[in-house]
C-alpha cells in the first residue's frame, strides 16, 4: 500500500485486530485521504461491511489486492484430525474463501457505472512446488490463482483486469521467525541469489499489475521468487 500511496493514490488499510499497528501505518503514508478498515475475512458479513466502509472512505474502488494470509503448520502425519480440520477450514476461510468474498464486494463498486478497476491477487509458489507442512496454504494458493484466472475472462467485458502473483519467501512479519531460524539459511539457499524478496520487489510487481499498461496480463499469475522454483 505504501507504493500505491507514494503514487499520489488513496488507500484502505485493512487489518483484523491490530487496529493500533493499522492506525499508525496508515498515518506513515505519504499523501492524504486514506482510511483504516476491520474485518475478519472470515466474516463473510464483516467483509461485506468493510469493503462498503473502504469504497465510502475513498470515494469508489479501482484496485483491490487481496493481499491478506495465513499460513498454519499441520503436518500430516504429524497432525490430529481435529488440528488438521481446524488447520484446513481456517487458511482456506481467510486465504481462499476471504479473498473470493473480498473480490465479489468490490467488483460490484468497480463494476458500478462502468468504472472499471483492477485486482491482483498476492498467491505463492507453493500454489506449484508443494507445502508439505502447510498443505492447506499451498491448496488455498493454488485456488487463489485458478480463481484469478477465472475472474479474469468474466470481468474483462466489465473493465476489470484480474492477476496474481506467486511470491516465494518474502521478509515480512509472517516469515520473520522461520527466517531467523537455522532453517533461514536453507531457505535463502533455495535461490541462486541466497536470498529471500524484499517486500519492495514484490509491491513493484503489483503496482505495474494494477496500472493501466498491465491491462493486457489479465489473467497471468507472474513468478517471483528468483529462481527458487521455475515451471
Amino acid at each position: 500500500m505504501r507504493a500505491f500511496a507514494e503514487r499520489g493514490d488513496r488507500v484502505a488499510v485493512h487489518c483484523r485486530d491490530g487496529v493500533a499497528a493499522a492506525e499508525a501505518l496508515r498515518e506513515s503514508l505519504p499523501g492524504t485521504g486514506h482510511v483504516t478498515v476491520r474485518a475478519d475475512l472470515a466474516d463473510a458479513d464483516a467483509v461485506r461491511s468493510m469493503v462498503d466502509a473502504a469504497a465510502d472512505g475513498l470515494g469508489g474502488l479501482d484496485v483491490l489486492v487481496n493481499n491478506a494470509g495465513i499460513y498454519v503448520g499441520h503436518p500430516v502425519l504429524e497432525t490430529s484430525y481435529e488440528e488438521w480440520r481446524a488447520a484446513w477450514q481456517a487458511t482456506l476461510g481467510v486465504n481462499l474463501a476471504g479473498a473470493a468474498n473480498v473480490t465479489w464486494c468490490a467488483v460490484r463498486h468497480m463494476a458500478a457505472g462502468g468504472r472499471g478497476g483492477r485486482i491482483v491477487n498476492v498467491g505463492s509458489r507453493g500454489a506449484y512446488r508443494g507445502e508439505p507442512a502447510h498443505p492447506a496454504y499451498g491448496a488455498s494458493k493454488a485456488g487463489l490463482h485458478a480463481f484469478g484466472q477465472s475472474l479474469a475472462v468474466a470481468l474483462a467485458p466489465h473493465g476489470i483486469t484480474v492477476a496474481s502473483v506467486a511470491p516465494g519467501f518474502v521478509q515480512t512479519d509472517m516469515a520473520a521467525a522461520e527466517l531467523a531460524t537455522p532453517a533461514g539459511d536453507a531457505i535463502r539457499a533455495q535461490s541462486p541469489f541466497n536470498r529471500v524478496a524484499a517486500p519492495e520487489e514484490v509491491a513493484a510487481a503489483v503496482v505495474y499489475l494494477a496500472s493501466p499498461e498491465a491491462a493486457w496480463s489479465s489473467g497471468a499469475v507472474l513468478d517471483l521468487n528468483g529462481a527458487s522454483h521455475l515451471r
